[in-house]
């Protein structure tokens, strides 16, 4: 992309020569006298950075900057001034400006100035586009809390869609915090019970006489401190859905009342005799091989099959890196939100240790990871140093990221622009590295539009 630069200066000598010079380095350049023909161009036009003198007729830099600041925020603004007036110019920086330039204007260090402001710019507007695809990936789903582009997740979100309307039970497996509650949300959300409760039940996190009491309810006086009467979570689910998280932790006891549930729909409360009947659809989840332990006899065969109707296996966040920027882009606007944070992206070195870390505590880690990054953060880009140490040193800048199912033409201009980006710009060491000639390397440059 080529990025639109404002130059604003009431002097039109200045103004024209600062546009030439940075015409020549690539950018799309547009010209104002004042700072009210300047916020004109800024409310019509689609503008990445401002170059502004501070003393002007009817509008000031000041003033113009406070209103891009008010109304504009991600756009930098740059500031120049005569010596006579730096210290305006550092209160400008206080009130918002990128930094500034004394006049006369040292060209090569403007430029420098010019490529710092856009890089910031630059991650606000991936971080935008990736908040976009978020969106469109969430209406065209149906899904708004799983977020997913890859093959992988593609197939899991088909399968939810497919089966969700039936009465098929599902057993949803996958390692620890790949989010299986999610799908069992999903098919609970685009079934016809979706008016009805759906009952979660974290079987690992209760004991087992707790868990069948939890379970089918219980009768007063049926065990020391049952003091009364209480419905079970298969009662209270009835006419909706139950999701029994962690299957695999269940004592046989349980598995034989919970198998009767799935066959006759009919069980007793613990120290009942009375016989109740449920209409309820049970979706379990497990991070065990349920086949394997039903080999070892402690998962009993007949209740696997029962569960294992329909199985949605969810794939760990390692075998779909594809998934983790999106994932990163939807967790950092969360965070910031809660934390009353101004964050505009993660900056390149941050995003290629996300990308390369495996992440062994999958989509829950990645969010742990965001939060601690947001709250680390002093700054508007998340950057390398916010990043938990664990993650941080997974960050290469020899490496490259290279989605799976990117096109070649896209794959060669992402491998351009980083080489690029390593040898600050030094089109002789890139066109070397990637074994092209100079004019080769500009045609491909100017053809990918990465002047800037």
């Amino acid at each position: 992309m080529k990025f639109n630069i404002l130059i604003v200066d009431d002097e039109k000598n200045i103004r024209e020569g600062l546009g030439r010079s940075l015409e020549m380095d690539g950018y799309n350049i547009l010209l104002a006298g004042n700072g009210k023909e300047g916020l004109n161009l800024i409310n019509k036009r689609d503008i990445d950075l401002v170059i502004s003198d501070l003393k002007m007729p009817e509008m000031s830099g000041e003033e113009l900057l406070r209103k891009i600041s008010a109304s504009n925020p991600t756009i930098p603004v740059i500031i120049l001034t005569g010596h006579g007036t730096i210290e305006s110019a550092v209160d400008a920086m206080r009130d918002g400006a990128f930094d500034f330039l004394t006049k006369p204007v040292n060209l090569d260090r403007m430029s420098l100035l010019v490529k710092r402001a856009l890089s910031n710019r630059q991650l606000f507007l991936q971080h935008r586009e990736l908040q976009k695809e978020i969106d469109k990936l969430s209406k065209k789903n149906k899904f708004s809390s799983i977020i997913g582009k890859s093959s992988q997740m593609r197939k899991v979100l088909d399968i939810v869609e497919q089966v969700a309307e039936t009465k098929a039970s599902v057993l949803i497996t996958g390692e620890s915090g790949v989010g299986k509650e999610l799908i069992a949300e999903a098919l609970h959300n685009l079934s016809p019970r979706k008016d009805k409760k759906l009952v979660e039940v974290h079987c690992a996190a209760l004991a087992e006489s707790l868990l069948e009491s939890e379970l089918f309810g219980h009768e007063k006086g049926s065990f020391t401190g049952a003091i009364g009467q209480k419905k079970g979570r298969f009662e209270v689910s009835d006419g909706g859905t139950i999701f029994l998280d962690e299957i695999g932790e269940i004592s046989q006891q349980v598995q034989i009342k919970l198998l009767r549930v799935l066959q006759e729909k009919k069980f007793e409360r613990v120290g009942g005799e009375e016989t109740i009947e449920v209409d309820i659809r049970i979706l379990s989840a497990t991070n065990k091989d349920l086949k394997e332990e039903t080999e070892k006899g402690n998962f009993r065969e007949d209740l696997y099959y029962r569960l294992n109707v329909v199985n949605i296996h969810v794939p760990p966040l390692r075998d779909r890196k594809e998934d983790v920027e999106l994932l990163a882009a939807a967790f950092l606007k969360e965070f910031a939100v809660e934390n009353g944070k101004e964050i505009t992206g993660i900056d390149q070195k941050a995003r290629l240790a996300l990308h390369n870390y495996n992440w062994p505590g999958n989509i829950r880690e990645l969010r742990n990871c965001i939060e601690s990054a947001v709250v680390m953060c002093k700054g508007t880009v998340i950057m390398l140093d916010d990043m938990p140490p664990s993650v941080g040193s997974h960050s290469n800048e020899d490496s490259v990221i290279i989605p799976i199912g990117i096109s070649m033409e896209n794959a060669e201009k992402e491998i351009i622009k980083a080489t690029l980006y390593h040898e600050n710009g030094n089109k002789t060491k890139t066109a070397e590295i990637l074994g092209i000639g100079r004019k080769t390397l500009h045609r491909k440059i100017n053809e990918y539009e990465l002047n800037n």
